[in-house]
């Protein structure tokens, strides 16, 4: 009758424990100071030396320990693997362990010289094991098979206490989070120009994530390339790294596929094309989410962490959200300057009309004059005996007559827009016969002439001196880029669009200097719109005119210091 007696009396004394515990921890919805409650109140409650709470990371599949009391701090970073150690012991396994003398237990790893007994048992949070409560004692055999039951029970209170903070935490997150996706939202659709929108959104990302480093890259014309167009906490080196290759690279991936990736530690994945550049700028997780605008893939938005670090589902999802409203500020700040580039070039093209209007009148007054200048200088019939120095005088008033004839003809041949002759045209013959017409230039220049023609290449419908002229001028314009030598490569290959349109492309490129982005806007314009600091600008000009008229398109690719692409593509007949 005692025993009963005193089985009641522990019975109730383990359930009142219990609910002071359970009063006391939940009290708070701060969830390191629930850890900490549980910690101090299991230690109490067993009269323990020591103990410790430590959860699994779900990243590094370390045990970490979050709250512990009288522990040392050298003890507190201790960090043993899901199966190392007693307390790794009952996080693989998911059974309680109570070792009455450590000294004789294979398991233990020592924390403390002076521990002698060990009570730990798993904290299961909905059925799946994410930590350990784990006590400590001076004393050999100080935990008794109560004291386990007791333990546990306060490990199902504890994980109910973790699990609603935790609940509360991503709550609260979450909030924040829209709270910040709502300010950043208007902070990034408030410019209208791109690259203030760009630097825009990679600010507000970085600092929405709390990440070390943002990245935006854009996918060029070809969609083949990835260019860095902005980004936020990055250093010279990987501002300055090569372009990304859609097809290989591991953004490419986000691209091609239209879905978020996360990487655990860029500077040990074998996929990261930059690793070397990742470890010495502190990158080590990664978040990568693509940049969609009517169902098509403009980009990806990247943030970087410098710890590593398992992205949720709803950073996820914010992220995503963020790079949507990126795509439509980007597409919209496109958008507002083709209508400033459309506005320009109209007002260009009323100048252009004017000046083209009154070159053809004066020219054409000139003409008339000249004509009969030249009339009457035959009809005097100047003749000289060679030895007479006037026969020499006579020789070049009649030479610079035909030239200021010819270059009337010529203001009024482009003022007219000669309409091309269309034929089947093979566009590597052109290239060919440009090759051995410009040789010797290029040579004398220190230039070296690489071509790359594709077999089997299709005719296109065109006016082949006006192909011929437009080619040969790109040709002059690179030798001129190129004054102290490099490399011409000119590449011809057949391009099939998304519509299933066909054209064959030739492509020029150089090793000059390169183009601003201003020049790039302007090259193939206008002469009015030029930048160069030699030469009128007509050749190019005149390039522009004959493509626009063969319903070509023109593609430029420059950098500063790199060189240029120019491309021109024409549709197969």
């Amino acid at each position: 009758m005692s025993e009963q007696l005193e089985q009641l009396k522990s019975s109730h004394e383990r359930l009142r424990l219990l609910y002071q515990v359970g009063n006391i921890i939940h009290s708070t919805l701060d969830s390191q100071e629930a850890l900490q409650l549980i910690v101090s109140e299991a230690v109490r409650i067993m009269r323990a030396s020591s103990g410790s709470l430590v959860l699994i990371n779900p990243t590094t599949n370390f045990l970490e320990i979050h709250a512990a009391q009288n522990l040392s701090s050298a003890a507190r970073k201790l960090k043993l693997r899901v199966g190392e150690g007693v307390t790794g012991w009952v996080a693989q396994t998911g059974q309680p362990a109570r070792v009455g003398d450590v000294t004789q237990d294979k398991r233990y790893v020592s924390v403390r010289r002076d521990i002698r007994s060990e009570l730990a048992v798993p904290l299961e949070v909905q059925g799946e094991v994410r930590g350990v409560i784990n006590v400590d004692s001076e004393r050999a055999n100080a935990f008794s098979a109560d004291d386990q039951e007791l333990l546990q029970e306060l490990a199902i209170q504890a994980a109910r206490v973790i699990h609603n903070t935790w609940l509360y935490e991503q709550l609260r997150l979450k909030v924040m989070l829209f709270e910040s996706l709502s300010s950043v939202s208007r902070t990034i659709n408030s410019t209208l120009n791109l690259d203030e929108a760009l630097r825009a959104i990679t600010k507000e990302a970085c600092e929405l994530m709390h990440a070390r480093m943002c990245s935006l890259m854009l996918i060029d014309e070809t969609r083949e390339w990835l260019d860095l167009r902005a980004s936020f906490g990055a250093g010279d080196a990987y501002i300055n790294k090569p372009r990304l290759s859609a097809g290989e690279s591991l953004i490419g991936v986000v691209v091609r596929r239209k879905k978020p990736l996360q990487v655990a530690n860029v500077q040990t994945d074998t996929r990261y094309q930059n690793v070397e550049l990742a470890r010495t700028e502190g990158l080590v997780s990664l978040l990568s989410v693509p940049l969609i605008f009517a169902g098509q893939c403009i980009g990806a938005l990247s943030v970087y962490t410098a710890r590593p670090y398992s992205f949720s589902n709803e950073e996820i999802k914010i992220l995503s959200a963020l790079a949507e409203l990126s795509a439509i500020a980007i597409e919209k700040a496109r958008l507002y300057e083709r209508v400033v580039d459309v506005e320009e070039q109209l007002r260009q093209n009323e100048k252009l009309s004017a000046l083209g209007l009154l070159a053809a009148e004066v020219a054409h007054e000139i003409r008339n004059p000249l004509t009969v200048m030249k009339l009457l200088y035959h009809s005097l019939n100047l003749k000289f005996e060679p030895k007479d120095p006037r026969h020499k005088d006579a020789q070049i008033i009649e030479s610079k007559i035909e030239h200021l004839n010819k270059i009337v003809e010529q203001i009024l041949d482009f003022a007219r827009t000669t309409e091309p002759k269309f034929a089947p045209v093979n566009l590597n013959d052109l290239v060919d016969e440009l090759g051995l017409l410009v040789r010797h230039k290029l040579a004398n220049q220190g230039i070296r002439l690489v071509r790359e023609l594709a077999d089997d290449l299709p005719l296109v419908l065109g006016d082949a001196p006006q192909l011929e002229q437009a080619f040969l001028n790109v040709i002059l314009n690179a030798a001129e880029a190129m004054a102290d030598g490099g490399t011409l490569t000119i590449r011809s290959r057949e391009l099939t669009g998304t519509d299933k349109s066909r054209h064959v492309a030739v492509e020029f490129k150089d090793t000059g200097g390169g183009m601003t982005a201003e020049q790039k806007k302007h090259a193939f314009k206008t002469v009015l719109a030029t930048t160069k600091a030699k030469g009128s600008g007509l050749g190019m000009a005149i390039v522009g005119r004959i493509i626009e008229t063969h319903h070509g398109e023109i593609h430029i690719r420059s950098r500063v210091g790199r060189g240029t692409t120019i491309r021109l593509a024409l549709p197969v007949k």
